[in-house]
């Protein structure tokens, strides 16, 4: 075996540790409500040392937000394979896609998530700071769409940021309606907004 076999086997085994404790730890915060639940609590829940636990995930809302890591590039992504001739606003709407096809597959788990995340400031403030994070991947991949001068100029960055705020709005609407109105319909009207006319 060579040392990119093992190296790949490493982190595929790190992976799936991540996502069970990840698991174990969002159905002990359902349970117990995140602020009552400690490390040590998440540890034994798991099964592990804490010193393991923290190995994987350096703070409970790292535990608890963990679902969402990849959906920055995800995201950015499938922007870039949008078709090139598509507006960027289009493209942003259609590569959110990529988002919210969780809710899709899973709107129970998907509404418990964003309920936990909306009611608990901490996670709440810690998933916008993610969110934040997204922006410059965002604009990053419009510019690259377009040619554009790097850094991305600042239009892009607005469009980036905008987009996030109505798939925030959309997933707000949709989890006050118990999940029952549609998701991709909210997030068409939120972007209906504010598309150019």
């Amino acid at each position: 075996m060579n040392g990119a076999a093992r190296t790949s086997t490493r982190d595929i085994a790190r992976a799936a540790v991540r996502a069970e404790l990840a698991q174990v730890a969002f159905d002990l915060f359902l349970r117990e409500g995140f602020d009552k639940v400690t490390i040590n609590d998440l540890a034994a829940a798991a099964g592990v040392s804490r010193s393991t636990f923290l190995r994987y995930f350096g703070s409970k809302e790292e535990a608890a937000l963990s679902a969402f890591d990849a959906q920055g590039d995800l995201v950015a992504d499938a922007l870039r394979a949008r078709p090139a001739d598509e507006d960027d606003w289009t493209a942003l709407r259609r590569a959110l896609d990529t988002v919210i096809e969780h809710y899709h597959q899973d709107p129970a788990g998907a509404l418990a998530t964003t309920r936990l995340v909306q009611n608990t400031p901490a996670l709440c403030a810690r998933h916008l700071e993610k969110q934040h994070g997204w922006r410059p991947t965002l604009a990053q991949a419009l510019a690259e769409r377009a040619g554009a001068p790097q850094p991305p100029p600042l239009a892009l960055s607005v469009k980036a940021a905008a987009a996030l705020d109505c798939l925030n709005i959309a997933i707000d609407h949709w989890t006050a309606s118990d999940g029952r109105l549609h998701l991709v319909d909210l997030l068409d009207e939120a972007f209906a907004a504010l598309a150019p006319r």
